[in-house]
């Protein structure tokens, strides 16, 4: 396993949007100490990068299968991210 932080890119879909998923998820990141962003998507999908110490991003990834007590998750799928994102944690626009 390389050295470093680890970074993925999560895609969680289900009853997602209009339910404080991004709000939940920049507390819950910003908490663990995870550098990344987390954005709604147009098709209705939640999108997060996540990069920090593995197991503070595999948490990160337990904590969305679950989401804010109003959501309906039905999937997260997990993409291995070549690019770490900037320090901090963040909301993005809807993209």
């Amino acid at each position: 396993m390389a050295d470093g932080p680890k970074c993925v890119r999560v895609r969680i879909t289900g009853q997602v949007q209009g339910v404080w998923f991004r709000g939940w998820t920049n507390d819950h990141a910003t908490g663990l100490g995870i550098d990344g962003w987390v954005r709604n998507r147009l098709d209705g999908s939640v999108e997060a990068v996540f990069s920090g110490p593995a197991d503070k991003v595999d948490h990160m990834i337990a904590l969305c299968r679950r989401g804010p007590p109003a959501a309906m998750v039905s999937a997260v799928d997990v993409t291995p991210q070549d690019d770490p994102p900037p320090p901090g944690f963040h909301q993005k626009p809807t993209g």
